[in-house]
């Protein structure tokens, strides 16, 4: 199950997005998106070991776009412009070339934290038997690790937010 959250978190925004791109109603993607949410946690344990969740994702998505269309709107024909799954990276996708510059900003401890349980997938209970503190202290500080990392990468990568909060441009960086 937390798979299946961890992917959402990363990218719920993303498929929000793409959803809005092709519908003019709030209501309705927030209703599309609960509905891919559920078909997720159908795929309980094969969700885990999928090799690509992000384009499972929005393939479920996308399908369940054109499903709805067809049921509700009585096109004819589904619009040309529906991409198998999005084929140009998001901005925020993009802008992982940003995180190694911002992460060399970081203290030695905030990056550390960054890698081994955002990066290389170690869970923070682990984190904190290895660093011998209480797991309430080491998901403390990740959170705290978290902000700097956002606010070095805001910096070093002049992000500009769209009026919903996400990511549209950066300037890429590459010292």
């Amino acid at each position: 199950m937390k798979c299946i959250t961890n992917a959402w978190d990363l990218y719920e925004n993303e498929l929000r997005g793409y959803l809005h791109s092709k519908l003019n109603d709030h209501h309705l993607v927030e209703d599309l998106l609960q509905d891919v949410f559920v078909k997720a946690l159908a795929e309980s344990s094969k969700f885990c070991h999928l090799e690509n969740t992000r384009a499972w994702l929005f393939r479920v998505t996308k399908n369940h776009l054109i499903d709805f269309i067809r049921t509700h709107k009585n096109h004819d024909e589904i619009p040309d412009d529906l991409p198998s799954f999005i084929t140009s990276p998001e901005p925020v996708v993009q802008l992982s070339k940003c995180l190694p510059v911002a992460l060399k900003k970081l203290s030695s401890d905030d990056k550390e934290i960054i890698e081994l349980c955002d990066l290389d997938g170690m869970n923070q209970a682990d984190f904190a038997q290895h660093k011998q503190l209480s797991t309430a202290a080491s998901k403390s500080r990740i959170q705290r690790a978290r902000k700097r990392l956002k606010k070095e990468l805001h910096i070093v990568c002049k992000i500009e937010l769209d009026t919903q909060g996400n990511v549209c441009c950066f300037i890429p960086c590459c010292k």
